[in-house]
């Protein structure tokens, strides 16, 4: 599967900061050094309706992460997955009357546009579930074979109990796992588990669903959790730097993920930092598919917002917090881009080194991004009030923005 072209990221003068992010398995922030390639694995969409604006916050936080890191002098090593067979999906397809291949990947080019529209830098690994089966069924094997998996009528799950380090990533103790469990695609209360919160890696075939050749497994698909291992063990390997999601995929899929791979290696951790961003509403609730209340990138494309005012209006809010979006917030982030482009189109400025630090240090105190709109905002304003007469400055101010916050002024 190919992802989408990616946007030149000017090169500024010095180097960035190291980047001081919040993991939730501490609790804290920590300082990576990831030495000269960075690792960064970003779980993808389920390509059934995208992409909402919870979709586009999540996916700018983490073209964030890599743009801090590029700005460091490292290469970045990102990989994102794309669940194109998951129950959401297929009920999805049977209630719209379409074909499931076909929906998936119409909603997955339609993410596509989107994420070059928004100038999203794209993974170097774009792997689809269904590409990655013929590594899936082997690692399910390892783990059954190692005791660590289990038969119940056909399908094999995970035992928990495998891994010592289960729980860490999220902190949560076991009853708020096994009320999260059973909304977000568990089923904790299927008779005959060794323990409710054990989640399935191997789905027997079902009539009237898709399943592939699972060698000693049978035939079937794969559950969510194997999925995102699987690639990024492949691509990745043990201890990469940074798992990233939404702050719904801390508990189970993060949660479980880490415990697959820490079963399957006997290394700990899966990742050196598991970060999350918060969850976007509208009209007092999150922004969800199955509430249906969702602001579609495509659909303000259409209707003629700049793409860069949307990434700006995403900007505007702390990537960890939850937020919600109304047309004041985007009607700030256009009213923001025009003040911004008409600073940088004069000759000349006040000096810019100054930001270009300030804008550095923001993102990378964890990805602090309205105190860098905040940088910007000073200098345009003084840029509006006295001007200045560094010829340098407009065009430095416009790299510092397209580089470090991925906006073209």
């Amino acid at each position: 599967m190919h992802a989408w072209p990616a946007s030149e990221v000017p090169a500024l003068p010095g180097k960035g900061r190291d980047l001081r992010i919040h993991d939730t398995a501490t609790g804290g922030r920590i300082t990576l050094d990831p030495g000269p390639v960075a690792r960064l694995y970003v779980c993808g969409i389920t390509p059934y309706d995208a992409t909402h604006m919870g979709h586009a916050a999540t996916y700018n936080a983490f073209d964030l992460v890599q743009r801090v890191w590029l700005d460091t002098k490292r290469q970045v090593h990102y990989v994102q997955n794309v669940t194109d067979v998951d129950d959401p999906l297929l009920e999805r397809a049977v209630r719209d009357g379409q074909d499931w291949t076909e929906l998936a990947e119409r909603e997955t080019a339609l993410f596509r546009e989107d994420m070059t529209a928004l100038r999203m830098l794209p993974p170097r690994h774009y792997i689809g579930a269904v590409e990655a089966i013929p590594g899936i069924v082997p690692l399910v094997e390892r783990l059954r074979d190692a005791g660590a998996a289990y038969d119940l009528d056909g399908d094999i799950y995970f035992s928990v109990d495998a891994d010592p380090h289960f729980g860490e990533v999220s902190g949560l103790d076991a009853n708020a796992m096994r009320l999260l469990s059973a909304e977000r695609g568990g089923d904790p209360e299927r008779p005959g588990k060794k323990n409710p919160l054990d989640p399935m890696l191997w789905m027997a075939a079902r009539p009237g669903e898709p399943s592939w050749d699972g060698a000693s497994l049978g035939d079937g698909r794969p559950g969510w959790h194997i999925e995102c291992v699987a690639i990024a063990l492949d691509h990745l390997g043990m201890g990469f730097d940074i798992q990233g999601g939404g702050s719904d995929l801390a508990f189970p899929h993060h949660e479980m993920g880490a415990s697959h791979a820490q079963a399957l290696t006997g290394e700990h951790p899966f990742a050196q930092a598991y970060v999350h961003a918060g969850m976007v509403g509208l009209d007092g609730e999150k922004m969800s598919k199955s509430r249906g209340n969702l602001v579609f990138v495509s659909a303000l494309r259409r209707d003629g917002v700049d793409p860069a005012a949307i990434r700006l209006a995403l900007l505007s809010r702390h990537y960890r917090s939850d937020w919600e979006w109304t047309d004041q917030v985007l009607a700030d982030a256009v009213e923001r881009l025009a003040r911004w482009r008409a600073a940088v189109s004069r000759p000349d400025g006040p000096s810019a080194d100054a930001l270009v630090e300030e804008v550095r240090e923001a993102l990378a105190d964890d990805l602090d991004s309205p105190a860098a709109l905040a940088a910007v905002d000073r200098w345009a304003a003084l840029q509006g009030a006295e001007g200045g007469t560094d010829e340098g400055a407009p065009g430095l101010v416009s790299r510092t923005v397209d580089a470090l916050l991925g906006v073209a002024l």
